[in-house]
């Protein structure tokens, strides 16, 4: 009698589990989109400058971060540090991982931005004595941002969706969260058509913001 009682229907208080699930997903997505894409956007920049020298070093590393696949990093830096006397809870882990695979692959993005900007249009603008880094913020960054516009938006709708992975570390975001309740309820394709309802709700105002900036910038 007692066994019937283990599986129970969908409630309305799984509705609002779920949601916390979803304010978890997008505190750690904004994290490691936000800071990463500040660090990518250093990291295009050393790129570009320092070429041969910085393809050996910082390339080297940033290109781990873009072929090893995100759930093993992620298991092997939350493993990695216990060894070493440092404790971090499953979101410090996730976090920084995520920070570290977005700075890269925002880093390339950024690299083929400041490359787009035709080198004949940074001469004109040195030559009508433009400083280095006025020609950045006046030529570089204008042109290289509607460039580079459309492919970082991929990479955070893709970061958006690849911090589902974070649950492999007992981290409860959107995944994880389904993951609980269709073990409970045995509603599968409910649960599931309402977290991805979550993840479009997420998704969307980036879509959507990056769309508005582009047509904006077309008729600039």
């Amino acid at each position: 009698m007692g066994s019937s009682s283990v599986f129970t229907g969908f409630q309305f208080s799984d509705l609002g589990f779920l949601a916390e699930a979803a304010g978890r997903t997008l505190l750690i997505s904004a994290l490691a989109i936000s800071i990463g894409t500040f660090l990518g956007c250093i990291f295009g920049w050393i790129l570009s400058v320092t070429r041969v020298v910085g393809d050996a070093t910082l390339g080297v590393v940033l290109d781990v971060f873009r072929s090893v696949p995100l759930i093993i990093q992620l298991i092997l830096f939350y493993n990695f540090f216990p060894i070493i006397g440092f404790d971090l809870n499953p979101f410090a882990a996730g976090t920084v991982v995520l920070v570290f695979y977005t700075s890269a692959l925002v880093a390339a993005v950024v690299r083929g931005g400041i490359s787009a900007t035709p080198s004949a249009t940074r001469r004109a603008a040195r030559s009508l004595g433009m400083t280095y880094w006025q020609d950045l913020r006046y030529i570089v960054w204008p042109i290289g941002l509607r460039a580079v516009l459309p492919s970082w938006a991929g990479v955070a709708l893709g970061v958006l969706k690849d911090s589902a992975l974070v649950s492999v570390l007992g981290y409860v975001e959107l995944l994880r969260a389904s993951q609980i309740l269709i073990t409970r309820t045995q509603e599968p394709f409910l649960i599931l058509i309402i977290v991805g309802a979550f993840y479009f709700a997420l998704s969307f105002p980036i879509s959507r913001l990056t769309a508005r900036l582009e047509r904006t910038w077309q008729y600039d």
